[in-house]
C-alpha cells in the first residue's frame, strides 16, 4: 500500500466531518482511508503491534511508519494541498504539549460532536478511497 493510510473512528461525528474535509480538499486522491471499528484496522494493527486501549486516536500510516495523535494530525495536514500544509507547522511545539490539547479533544468529542449509531459509508464515487 504505496497511498497514506487513515484510520479513523467512524462512529465520532468530528472524525468523520474531518475525513469529510480531507476528502472534499484531496483532489488528487491521496489518502485512503479504513475505520477503526472495520476488521482490515484490526488486524493491520494486530500485525503490526499496535495495541490501543481505546479508538480514540486517529492513525496514520505513510512509508512504512505509524503516527498517533497530533503528529498523525499534522503529518496529514503536510500531505494536502496548499494552504492546508502550513499547519505542520505545529509539529515545532513539544509533542506532549499537542498530544495533551489533542487528548482533551478526543476525550471529549462524543459529549462535543455527537456520535453515530453505525460508521460511516461511503458514497460510490468514494469507496475507492475506503477500504472494507
Amino acid at each position: 500500500m504505496n497511498s497514506p493510510l487513515l484510520i479513523f473512528d467512524g462512529v465520532c461525528n468530528l472524525c468523520n466531518s474531518s475525513i469529510r474535509f480531507i476528502l472534499q480538499h484531496d483532489k488528487n486522491k491521496t489518502f485512503r482511508f479504513s475505520t477503526s471499528q472495520s476488521e482490515f484496522s484490526k488486524n493491520l494493527l494486530v500485525q503490526k503491534n499496535i495495541t490501543l486501549s481505546d479508538l480514540s486516536s486517529v492513525i496514520l500510516f505513510h512509508n512504512d511508519k505509524f503516527y498517533l495523535k497530533s503528529t498523525a494530525v499534522l503529518r496529514i495536514a503536510k500531505l494536502m494541498n496548499w494552504p492546508f500544509k502550513l499547519l505542520y507547522i505545529f509539529i515545532v511545539v513539544p509533542y506532549p504539549i499537542r498530544d495533551f490539547i489533542y487528548s482533551i479533544i478526543s476525550r471529549n468529542r462524543y459529549k462535543w460532536f455527537g456520535k453515530k449509531a453505525q460508521c460511516m459509508v461511503a458514497s460510490d464515487e468514494l469507496k475507492e478511497q475506503f477500504i472494507e
